[in-house]
């Protein structure tokens, strides 16, 4: 098969290897002078404001004290709003100290970039303990101790107004309490004991809200905390 060339090739040049390290070199260099910042970290004020949570969790001896700071954006104008900008963790069980002191300072470096910090919830709820999770009380399902951390961090952000507060609306309320009462009342006579929640101690655990409110009511899996159902 015939090749036709349609320009008279009338020189080339070799590129060594030498040369192809110069060009990378040359677009590296360009690269970094093109680096948009996001912003500078905050600075630390003088005063901060803050919340201070404890939790106990069967698998620590001693209760865990986390203190969230906030620093006040925009004061004394319409604007006024909270943001976190420091965590820090204590306890009298020193077993954890090292990735706990580790896990407070990048959270704490996040916070004081800016930005939104709310993908922090997820990514430390999604930490899951390879030996197994474990019950709060109440009978909800907690992964981790990590994951446990990241739902104060998300209590903390719903109560300053950087999460949405999640729940039911009034009639979803109204509706899950009725089937409550109803189920409740229903097997009373039977002598079912219910756990501090009010929910039967035999329950399921639900896997949308994690929580042992799960029981069978009209054929169907109900879930007695967060309404949810198989059902629909």
């Amino acid at each position: 098969m015939a090749i036709k060339i349609e320009k008279k090739i009338v020189s080339y040049n070799l590129v060594s290897e030498e040369d192809k390290a110069k060009a990378a070199e040359a677009k590296v260099a360009e690269a970094s002078t093109n680096v948009v910042q996001l912003g500078e970290p905050l600075g630390r004020p003088e005063k901060l404001v803050g919340n201070t949570y404890k939790i106990k969790t069967p698998v620590t001896e001693h209760a865990l004290y986390i203190t969230i700071n906030d620093i006040v954006m925009n004061e004394g104008t319409p604007q006024e709003h909270r943001r976190p900008f420091e965590v820090f963790i204590n306890s009298k069980n020193m077993e954890h100290f090292q990735w706990i002191v580790a896990l407070t300072r990048v959270m704490s470096a996040v916070f004081r970039k800016g930005g939104d910090v709310t993908f922090l919830v997820e990514e430390l709820k999604s930490v899951f303990e390879p030996s197994g999770g474990y019950f709060k009380k109440g009978g909800k399902f907690v992964p981790s101790l990590v994951a446990e951390i990241g739902e104060v961090v998300e209590q903390h952000l719903q109560e300053i107004g950087m999460l949405k507060k999640p729940g039911l609306d009034e009639h979803q309320q109204k509706l899950v309490e009725e089937k409550k009462a109803e189920y409740l009342e229903k097997h009373a006579k039977s002598g079912e004991e219910v756990n501090d929640e009010g929910f039967p101690k035999g329950a399921q655990l639900c896997k949308k809200c994690n929580t042992k409110a799960s029981i069978i009511m009209d054929g169907c899996l109900t879930c007695l905390n967060c309404g949810e159902s198989k059902c629909g």
